[in-house]
């Protein structure tokens, strides 16, 4: 007596629903759940299964069949109400001692609600990656067409065009332009990763070729900011290999780039090694070090995140979308590999990515390598950082925390030099390098007294004028303060 109290007990509580029905399928017992979901007003009692659950029963002569080939131990099918109105279950069939089959079903309501949101979620979000991903090529397209004809007319006005004045006014237009263009592919590149859209285009090409292209790109721009620039190449990377290109250059160029943004004074290495060879796949391992302003430990996470930069006051320093570094990211990885960076706050940094290529079959024999053989070189990262095997040892050898610490001996050493070197470059009036110079002195009396500070903006405004005998005037009154400082 007592287990049956229990059983009943136990029906009574359970969310499912529980009816017991005869042969001929009227309903004999029917729980609190099954009640309050049903609601029949009269109790479900005395009613038939078969009003309940019309497609999976039949009368056949007064004895209830199931309506079709079901699987007793669970189905989907919808119950109704007294007023007709239905709701999604589960419901699973068995028999009983007492000869009365039970009928247990659970109600899915919920489920299937948050499903059906769950899919038109998932339908609303690609037509708005799709609307996104047209508006974003259309405005980009829209954007470049006049940026390009700008440039256009720039460089026909460059070459009918002989004051110097308006070369240079030209110049830092045809350089916005490049710069918009940048930002253009760079908007462009990150919608089509955002959309899975963008695949790599792998092809046969010359390695060093491609390298000597990237140092020729950065070289003079670096060189005008009286930054040392090392390029280091593995011998036992092949001449010919397999791979995209233009996307390994554009990760290349971005980290040299910001290398070069961010260091005033020490030097910049590039490093590319082999590290691994299975069957005709290399993995090649680049490094991209500087002893530039370098990053907290704290905010290397936010390096590789989209539209994302260290510090509001870089871009309002340095510019930038802060797309750069995503997409490298994105681009590395969709190579095979991966992008890491080690860095201190003013102490520089390190960049390192590897990534996949394929190796052409004449190659690998060049290499003394058959197809199918595993060969591994650890990177020799000596070459490239000067003698130094880690980074920390880069560190204590291109230090420039020193220099930049306004009335150091070394700072007050390099401030001197680099404006020799910038009356030099006014002199032979190649104001480039000499903007590159003056931009370098702000940044070396960047702790100076007010007015030091003051006189090395006023010779930037000079410089940026072309104006020789301001630019003169500038540097005599700068070294004057200096001497008065010393």
């Amino acid at each position: 007596m007592m287990d049956a109290e229990v059983m009943r007990a136990a029906l009574e509580q359970a969310r499912e629903m529980v009816l017991f029905y005869g042969k001929d399928g009227t309903i004999s017992y029917a729980n609190e759940s099954a009640e309050t979901l049903l609601s029949y007003d009269s109790g479900l009692i005395g009613h038939n299964v078969l009003e309940i659950y019309p497609g999976v029963f039949r009368d056949r002569d007064g004895v209830l069949e199931l309506n079709r080939s079901l699987e007793l131990d669970g189905f989907t099918m919808d119950a109704y109400r007294e007023n007709r109105t239905c709701f999604p279950t589960v419901v699973r069939i068995a028999g009983s001692r007492s000869g009365a089959d039970i009928l247990l079903a659970i109600d899915i309501s919920k489920d299937v609600y948050l499903e059906r949101r769950i899919e038109h979620v998932d339908k609303e979000k690609q037509e708005a990656s799709k609307v996104k991903s047209e508006f974003v090529a259309n405005v980009t397209h829209e954007l470049r067409t006049p940026v390009n004809g700008i440039l256009g007319n720039t460089l026909e006005l460059k070459e009918m065009e002989t004051e110097r004045a308006k070369l240079r006014i030209l110049s830092l237009i045809e350089r916005g332009c490049a710069d918009m263009n940048a930002i253009i592919n760079n908007i462009l590149d990150f919608s089509k990763l955002e959309s899975g859209k963008f695949t790599l285009e792998n092809r046969e090409f010359d390695f060093r070729e491609m390298m000597d292209y990237v140092r020729s790109n950065h070289k003079i721009k670096i060189a005008d900011k009286g930054v040392d620039f090392i390029v280091s190449i593995a011998e036992d990377i092949p001449r010919r290999l397999i791979g995209d290109e233009l996307r390994i250059v554009q990760v290349l160029n971005n980290l040299i780039s910001n290398a070069c943004k961010f260091t005033a004074v020490g030097r910049i290495s590039v490093e590319a090694v082999r590290t691994d060879l299975q069957d005709n796949r290399m993995e090649l391992f680049f490094l991209v070090a500087d002893t530039g302003i370098g990053i907290s430990k704290e905010d290397q996470d936010k390096l590789f995140q989209s539209f994302s930069q260290v510090d509001a006051s870089i871009s309002r320093r340095y510019g930038g979308t802060g797309l750069g570094l995503n997409i490298c990211k994105q681009l590395v990885e969709l190579m095979g590999g991966s992008i890491h960076v080690e860095s201190d706050a003013g102490k520089g940094s390190m960049f390192s990515f590897h990534i996949w290529v394929e190796v052409p079959e004449e190659e690998l024999e060049k290499l003394g390598q058959k197809v199918g053989r595993v060969g591994a070189v650890m990177p020799d990262l000596a070459a490239g950082l000067g003698g130094a095997a880690s980074f920390e040892e880069f560190q204590r050898e291109n230090s420039v925390n020193i220099v930049m610490t306004y009335g150091s001996p070394e700072n007050m050493e390099e401030i001197k030099r680099k404006l020799n070197k910038l009356i030099l470059s006014a002199e032979m009036e190649n104001w480039e390098k000499a903007e590159g110079f003056v931009t370098t002195l702000r940044e070396l009396t960047e702790q100076a007294p007010k007015d030091i500070k003051n006189t090395a903006l006023r010779l930037k405004m000079a410089v940026q004028k072309e104006d020789y005998d301001k630019t003169a005037q500038g540097v005599d009154t700068l070294r004057t303060l200096l001497n008065q400082e010393a």
